[in-house]
């Protein structure tokens, strides 16, 4: 008699266990499952910017697989189709089918839950006008594709500056439009130290993006229709015909907290290394609703990334038909552009190495993408910390124009590997004029981060 593995939720994470399990395991063994309140399945969400700013010319592009591909590899996958509850004692999950919205219990020997993550959204007064987007799905990316079309005026609001704030500032730029990002931070990307930031701010407001830092939004202004206006200020009013909210996400456990499984101080649920759920053998977890370890920390982090989530899929399939596979955790590696400006980070932010308890140095060093003598070398700017007794390398942050951005996953490596500062000035890096100066830009900060640790140490 086969067991039957029930997923929910159909993207990354949720596509790519199920997609495994049926690799590992025969159709007569395994009957699999899947539930997906959205129309949509194994897309990119990271895509979604430039799908919305015209980068990307049509939706389908940004879909890896298709609904009907999937079923064709034995997996039942059900669109529009939401779980309401997990009975962890019965095994079973209540769904509604959204078409003729009917309830129905489905019992499971194997659950994997990837619910995935969910946009902040804050209680304000007008929040929920026409005209204000949160990108968090395709559905989303669509309705304001839609918005963008039919509205006559150009002035745009984004508020929050994080990777979703830049990336959606930019993409309303490409469309002509008028953009002003408010943020609560002092400077923009509070994954980056402030000093980086403001880089980050500088470049943003040579592109014509008006930036307002420490802005405490305080409600959404409608016209008599209920459409947005402007967004409000404890300093004033900003006008917007389309805000988008960039606030950031936050993993979506609704169901995970009211079945009583264990989640983490972040809201997302813990696993082991085999991304099952904590106390519980035949349930697993994997994506943007699970906190995962930070190698260089030691604590537990909430990283919301297509790249772990696939991982987690294939680690999660592997465990469910009977392989076996871990997660190790992560260092923070994640890389970003705002038209031509690429920013990337990856370990710790200075407030992160303090809040670790860990004494370091930090160095920051400007450099260019290439030798300075040939064509279209551009600068950029690398933040590297250390730490202070033995010259861990902790956390890399770099800001630049082309070519600067995937310099970080040099340092991704060294961190994975705990390499010392020192150790890293002896990478064998590739070099020629058109890719880099003689002495890449990291490994001048790595050099000069050495040289801070016998200062200090």
């Amino acid at each position: 008699m086969s067991e039957r593995l029930v997923v929910i939720g159909a993207d990354a994470t949720g596509m790519s266990a199920a997609s495994q399990a049926r690799r590992m395991a025969g159709p007569r063994e395994l009957e699999i499952v899947v539930f997906e309140r959205g129309g949509f399945t194994s897309y990119s969400a990271c895509g979604i910017p430039y799908w919305v700013g015209g980068l990307v010319a049509e939706r389908d592009a940004l879909i890896a697989r298709t609904a009907d591909e999937h079923r064709a590899r034995d997996i039942d996958l059900r669109l529009h189709t939401e779980v309401l509850e997990i009975d962890v004692a019965e095994r079973r999950v209540r769904v509604r089918d959204l078409g003729p919205d009917a309830e129905s219990w489905v019992g499971y020997d194997k659950l994997v839950i990837a619910t995935g993550a969910r946009p902040v959204r804050p209680a304000l007064p007008g929040i929920d006008a026409a005209g204000v987007h949160g990108v968090q799905t395709l559905d989303d990316g669509q309705a304001l594709i839609d918005t963008l079309t039919i509205t006559e005026g150009k002035r745009a609001v984004v508020v929050g500056a994080g990777y979703i704030g830049v990336e959606m500032a930019e993409a309303l730029i490409h469309r002509g439009y008028q953009v002003t990002v408010l943020d609560r931070g002092a400077e923009p990307m509070s994954t980056l130290d402030p000093d980086m930031g403001a880089l980050v701010r500088t470049a943003m407001c040579g592109l014509g993006i008006e930036i307002v830092g420490a802005a405490e939004v305080t409600a959404i202004r409608t016209d008599e229709a209920g459409r947005v206006r402007a967004v409000a200020t404890a300093e004033g009013d900003y006008p917007a015909d389309v805000v988008v909210l960039g606030i950031g996400v936050r993993p979506e456990t609704t169901l995970a907290r009211a079945a009583g499984l264990p989640l983490g101080e972040h809201g997302g649920l813990l696993t082991d290394l085999s991304m099952r759920v904590r106390g519980h053998e035949d349930i697993w977890a994997g994506g943007d609703c699970v906190e995962v370890l930070d190698l260089v920390s030691g604590r537990n982090r909430h990283i919301p990334l297509g790249t772990h989530a696939n991982k987690h899929g294939q680690i999660i399939g592997t465990g469910v038909g009977g392989g076996y596979a871990t997660f190790p955790g992560v260092v923070g590696t994640a890389v970003s552009k705002v038209c031509d400006l690429e920013v990337a980070r990856t370990g710790l932010r200075e407030k992160d190495a303090r809040a670790a308890g860990l004494q370091y140095v930090s160095v920051t060093v400007e450099s260019t993408s290439r030798a300075g003598y040939y064509p279209d070398a551009a600068p950029m700017t690398v933040k590297m910390l250390a730490e202070r007794r033995t010259g861990r390398l902790l956390g890399v942050q770099i800001v630049g124009r082309e070519g600067a951005g995937k310099r970080v996953d040099i340092a991704a490596v060294a961190l994975t590997a705990r390499m010392t500062v020192e150790e890293m000035t002896a990478l064998d890096l590739g070099y020629a004029p058109p890719f880099s100066p003689v002495w890449d830009p990291v490994l001048v900060a790595a050099r000069k981060a050495a040289a801070e640790v016998r200062r200090r140490g």
